[in-house]
């Protein structure tokens, strides 16, 4: 127990991997089966808020608690406050499902509290250390706390026709972060494991690829599934589908915790393609919402997931078969929820179950591989 609360990436990937899990397996028989599902939310809501605001934002927490820790060569929280701060986001997850039993204002409060304690725990040392270049996680932590605050203000009965656009600004706001990052990582994570290969960085694309996400992000705000926002959709798509081929490798096939990150990546392109298509009226909003989700986000998170947790414990950077299935299993539920429902829109059930399955069967893989990693100390005696 001692050890999964050293760091934090210990214990919110593995409950990341858990409620992945969970939530799944609760949500697709509700949603197929009709079957009622009360919950603070409601039943739509609850599915959207969780996998923004629940999944992704744990992640994210487990990966800048411990990468912060490295940027900054001082301490994020760890031991009792780190595990006060897990308690934080698990009663955020948990009061939801009993609306009957705890005040809507006190659920609010709680799961409106997460990130900005997570803000803070980071902030601390990034201030303190004078760690300019990162600074930009806190407004970017602040922007996704004030998309939460939309969708509890309309649950609360404060204003209306509020919570659909909190859930997609945090969504957006999550992509532009994994722009912001996978720009950093990706290229240099291929190039520290293939010996010799060089990514190609051209400068305009590099500094293009996040600001037309946020052109997008803003104007889609105010004006979702307009012309406008299908413009910047597609400059996103382009920039970014630019920036991606220049990482290309054919290298990177052999090494799954590379194929993984590039094919995550590639999902982000999918999607501002798919935007872009609403304003020409070739896709349906409602299909443009899972490459992001399921393809962008499940695929390069349970990738991070996977790497991060072997390099912060001392372990070869290698899989085996199991989890290079696992992540095979996730881009197929990606395919079959955010592409196919597109092209067979008579199979959208089907397609539904088949999708949850393979993200749950994914994530199962995960949890069982990296329980024990997570939970036990450093293979090399060093802390963390």
């Amino acid at each position: 127990m001692q050890a999964l609360f050293a760091l934090g990436f210990r214990p919110f990937f593995l409950l990341s991997g858990i409620f992945a899990i969970v939530s799944t397996t609760v949500w697709v028989p509700a949603f197929v089966g009709g079957l009622g599902l009360s919950t603070y939310y409601g039943q739509i809501g609850w599915h959207s808020h969780e996998m923004i605001f629940g999944y992704t934002v744990a992640v994210i927490a487990g990966f800048l608690l411990t990468a912060v820790r490295n940027w900054t060569e001082r301490e994020t929280p760890a031991g009792s406050l780190l595990a006060g701060i897990v308690t934080l986001w698990l009663f955020g997850r948990i009061l939801p499902l009993f609306p009957a039993n705890f005040s809507a204002w006190f659920t609010a409060l709680i799961d409106l509290a997460f990130l900005p304690a997570l803000t803070f725990a980071i902030g601390v040392p990034l201030v303190r250390s004078g760690e300019t270049r990162n600074l930009l996680f806190l407004p970017l932590l602040a922007a996704l706390w004030i998309a939460n605050c939309l969708v509890h203000a309309e649950v609360l009965g404060l204003a209306s026709n509020l919570a659909r656009q909190g859930i997609f600004l945090g969504m957006n706001l999550i992509i532009l972060l994994i722009v912001i990052m996978g720009g950093r990582v990706i290229p240099f994570f291929t190039e520290r494991a293939l010996p010799g290969a060089v990514m190609k960085r051209r400068p305009f694309v590099e500094w293009l690829s996040p600001l037309a996400v946020v052109m997008f992000l803003a104007v889609e705000f105010f004006l979702a599934d307009s012309l406008w926002s299908a413009s910047f959709a597609a400059l996103a798509a382009c920039a970014n589908g630019i920036r991606l081929a220049g990482w290309y490798s054919q290298r990177y096939w052999g090494v799954p915790l590379l194929w993984v990150l590039h094919l995550g990546y590639s999902w982000i392109v999918v999607g501002f393609f798919l935007k872009a298509g609403v304003g020409l009226g070739l896709v349906p909003p409602q299909f443009t919402i899972h490459a992001f989700t399921v393809g962008a986000i499940g695929v390069l998170t349970i990738g991070m997931m996977a790497r991060v947790s072997l390099g912060h414990t001392g372990r070869p950077l290698n899989i085996g078969t199991a989890m290079t299935v696992a992540f095979g299993l996730l881009n197929l539920a990606a395919l079959a929820r955010g592409l196919l429902p597109i092209f067979f829109p008579l199979w959208f059930p089907q397609l539904i179950i088949a999708s949850g399955a393979l993200w749950i069967a994914a994530f199962v893989i995960f949890v069982i591989i990296y329980s024990p990693i997570l939970a036990q100390p450093r293979i090399d005696g060093r802390p963390g």
